[in-house]
């Protein structure tokens, strides 16, 4: 199943932004800052993550509402995306 351009582009954009909240979190480790500042840079950069994959499995979930058949014979049938969601909630 190919990803819409606009998913694409956003899921990149918010890659790129867990990427630099993951190396503000190296760095801060490196300097010694405070525990609760590295928690709250890491779990933004989770979030960012889990927002990537929930945008991706919306454009799956809105490809196999509308084309199931194409859906299934490219190894997407409804249920695959409902497994791949429960295991990003």
């Amino acid at each position: 199943m190919e990803l819409p351009d606009d998913v694409v582009k956003d899921a990149r954009r918010r890659l790129h932004r867990a990427a630099g909240q993951v190396e503000a979190v190296d760095r801060m480790l490196a300097e010694g800052r405070e525990c609760k500042d590295i928690v709250t840079q890491l779990s933004a950069a989770t979030k960012a993550l889990e927002q990537v994959g929930f945008k991706i499995i919306a454009a799956g979930l809105t490809f196999c509402i509308e084309h199931p058949v194409e859906a299934a014979e490219q190894g997407y049938p409804l249920e695959e995306l409902q497994r791949m969601f429960t295991r990003l909630a």
